[in-house]
C-alpha cells in the first residue's frame, strides 16, 4: 500500500469519525468547542482532496473554510452577547 492510499484512508477515517464526534461527542453544548470539533472532519476532507491530487479543490476548500470559521466565530460571539443581554 503506497503513501497516497494511506493518506486517502486516513482522510476518510477522519471524516467519518470526526463527523460522528461532532454530532454525538462530548462537550457539544458549548458552541465554540463544537466549532473546534468541526476541524477534524475538515482535515479529513483536505486529506482526501490531497490524495486525489485535486490542488484547485484543496486550495478553494482551505480558503473558504478559513473565511467560514471567521464568520461562524463572529456569529457565536454575537449570539452569546445577545443571550447575556436578555437575561
Amino acid at each position: 500500500m503506497d503513501l497516497i492510499t494511506l493518506i486517502m484512508y486516513l482522510g476518510y477515517f477522519l471524516l467519518v469519525v470526526g463527523t460522528i464526534g461532532v454530532v454525538f461527542g462530548p462537550m457539544t453544548d458549548d458552541p465554540f468547542k463544537r466549532l473546534l470539533n468541526i476541524e477534524v472532519p475538515s482535515m479529513g476532507v483536505a486529506l482526501i482532496f490531497l490524495a486525489y491530487n485535486e490542488t484547485l479543490a484543496l486550495m478553494t476548500f482551505l480558503g473558504v473554510n478559513a473565511i467560514l470559521i471567521l464568520v461562524l466565530v463572529r456569529a457565536i460571539v454575537i449570539n452569546t452577547e445577545l443571550s447575556e443581554e436578555q437575561e
